[in-house]
């Protein structure tokens, strides 16, 4: 073998990782990424309905996908968090609350994967998607619920799928992590005031005032509060998230399809920008206010 043979076939080598003695290389009967991830299925839900099938419409359809995945895990974190918080443990329950954070950090980051989407890009499959919309994502509604933004009309929705239906229905009735958090801090003695304590959790939480100076007091004294005042923060940054996701989507559909309605009937951007007035633990942001005032 010549110099510049050897020198080749080392090159080579050092390109190659030989597989190590001990790797299972025979996948007969035994559960494997794929079966365990149940990717057969998993990578073959993707349809697009575009003739002829434009390019785009993958990143369109796995954009959203990816989000419900991540969906369906932030309800079961905030289930865990009601969970620990109806159990008096509050350290644990900030662990679920901070890998709701970094799911929503992930979903918002992903929005602009969708930006590279151009209207002309768009326009080529978008009459294809009927009435389809993101408005319809009955996880995105359990999310807002299980936060506090309920709205019993949106139960009408999902009349005709059994299945999403009782899941919606299921955080409608239930305590928002909000609730669970209050019923906390007044367990620990501190005086939420009892109308909270006995609201309908059916309805949408509204701020009340004479919650304030509880809350001022975690913040002014959180040296003797510091799990309630910790607490308080994390929540502000799951809102804070939200609101960030909300502004991303909203930027998102801008630069896409303009000031049209959308798919699902609704007005777009605008009724995308009113979101943002929404709110779900208010006197944590109130309370600013009074803080040094």
């Amino acid at each position: 073998m010549t110099t510049a043979s050897r020198s080749e076939a080392d090159t080579h080598n050092r390109n190659e990782r030989d597989l190590e003695e001990g790797i299972v290389t025979d996948l007969r009967q035994r559960e494997t990424y794929g079966s365990y991830l149940d990717l057969d299925r998993l990578l073959s839900a993707q349809h697009p309905v575009s003739v002829p099938e434009h390019h785009d419409e993958m990143l369109f359809i796995i954009q959203h996908q990816t989000t419900e995945l991540w969906l369906k895990l932030m309800l079961h974190e905030l289930s865990k968090a009601r969970e620990l918080l109806a159990a008096d443990d509050l350290r644990e329950a900030l662990k679920p609350i901070a890998r709701i954070k970094h799911i929503q950090d992930v979903i918002t980051r992903q929005w602009s994967v969708l930006a590279t989407l151009t209207p002309t890009e768009y326009a080529q499959f978008r009459g294809f998607l009927g009435t389809s919309s993101g408005f319809q994502s009955v996880q995105y509604r359990a999310v807002e619920f299980a936060l506090g933004n309920k709205n019993g009309r949106m139960l009408r929705v999902f009349d005709n799928h059994a299945e999403n239906h009782a899941l919606l229905l299921a955080e409608y009735e239930r305590p928002t992590l909000y609730d669970e958090f209050l019923r906390f801090v007044a367990r620990r003695g501190l005086a939420v005031p009892q109308e909270i304590l006995d609201r309908d959790v059916r309805e949408p939480y509204r701020e009340h005032t004479d919650l304030i100076p509880l809350i001022r007091e975690i913040y002014v004294n959180h040296h003797e509060h510091w799990e309630l005042y910790e607490a308080c923060e994390e929540l502000v940054d799951v809102e804070d998230n939200f609101q960030f996701w909300r502004f991303r989507h909203l930027r998102t559909v801008a630069r896409t399809i303009g000031w049209k309605r959308g798919t699902g009937g609704s007005s777009g951007v605008d009724f995308l920008r009113r979101a943002l007035d929404l709110t779900f633990f208010p006197e944590l942001y109130s309370v600013r206010t009074e803080i040094g005032a």
